[in-house]
């Protein structure tokens, strides 16, 4: 199962509809989009030993009990998912939120920009379940350093994996990252 079906099969998308005002046919399409973008953006932060550091640091300040047993949209935020995006984004967010909006289709970048602070958090919360396999704990922060099994061991398996290969109506989402937030993200930002 990919990154973005496994983060999927977590949220009710109805529910995920009705909270943005949008059809759940053109809500998985944005979210099919918005993931592999969000998760390309931190693997992109993540190449840099400040953004790996950084992202060592948000992990442990996410529950991934989140993301166990379906995620409960009433306990996200968006207000912490906006300023996620913001740092994963930077200065390029609107560019690539009206990028993603094209490629999901009639979904449109409205969708894309309501769904990116709702997806978020989620996606922090599930790379922490991931990254460290139970519930977040400070003292238990993964180590940001990039060798010996690491968090930049931890991050290339799982974010490069999650990028990779996804189809979303008929577009590889994996080109996504590639072709229109590589230019927009370069290195990633710190």
């Amino acid at each position: 199962m990919s990154a973005v079906d496994e983060i999927l099969s977590q949220v009710d998308l109805d529910q995920l509809a009705q909270q943005v005002g949008a059809d759940p046919a053109d809500v998985e399409q944005a979210a099919r989009t918005a993931l592999p973008a969000l998760l390309g953006g931190l693997d992109a932060n993540a190449a840099d030993p400040a953004g790996a550091a950084s992202l060592a640091e948000a992990l442990g300040q996410h529950d991934p009990a989140l993301v166990e047993g379906g995620v409960d949209l009433g306990q996200v935020d968006p207000a912490e998912g906006d300023k996620i995006a913001q740092h994963i984004f930077g200065d390029n967010r609107d560019q690539v939120v009206s990028q993603l909006g094209g490629i999901s289709g009639s979904a449109g970048k409205g969708i894309v920009a309501k769904l990116i602070p709702i997806l978020a958090p989620i996606v922090l919360s599930w790379l922490a379940k991931k990254v460290l396999g139970g519930a977040a704990d400070a003292s238990r922060s993964p180590s940001a350093s990039a060798g010996g099994g690491g968090l930049g061991d931890i991050l290339g398996q799982v974010l490069g994996g999650a990028t990779k290969g996804t189809q979303s109506g008929g577009v590889d989402t994996g080109s996504i990252i590639t072709d229109v937030l590589g230019g927009l993200l370069g290195a990633g930002r710190r």
